[in-house]
């Protein structure tokens, strides 16, 4: 990345690295990122994604693993629909067996 490269740029390559099957917390990006408590503003990246197929923002998920951001997503279930055509079970907008599934970008990158 470059050094002038916009946070949000920062947060759409992390997100980018995402393997297909799992998931993280917006919270594990800004950790990853250097900024601890800016959760929020990794979500606001992933709500100003939307239509690049490039990066898959239904990986991205709260910390608890609720889908909070599917709102965002065309259609009702979208979100939910992605992330289960990936193997990931989704009951009552949460991913089921979340700790599993989660991938934290400070031990994988």
């Amino acid at each position: 990345m470059k050094k002038e490269d916009s946070f949000f740029d920062k947060v759409y390559e992390v997100a980018k690295q995402i393997p297909h099957g799992r998931v993280t917390s917006y919270g594990a990006i800004a950790k990853y990122l250097g900024a601890a408590r800016s959760a929020r503003m990794v979500g606001w990246a992933m709500n100003a994604c939307g239509g690049r197929d490039d990066i898959p923002a239904h990986r991205v998920v709260n910390r608890k693993g609720i889908l909070t951001g599917k709102h965002h997503f065309q259609g009702t279930n979208l979100m939910q629909q992605l992330l289960e055509s990936e193997g990931v079970e989704v009951i009552e907008n949460q991913i089921q067996n979340f700790e599993n599934l989660l991938w934290d970008p400070m031990k994988e990158l």
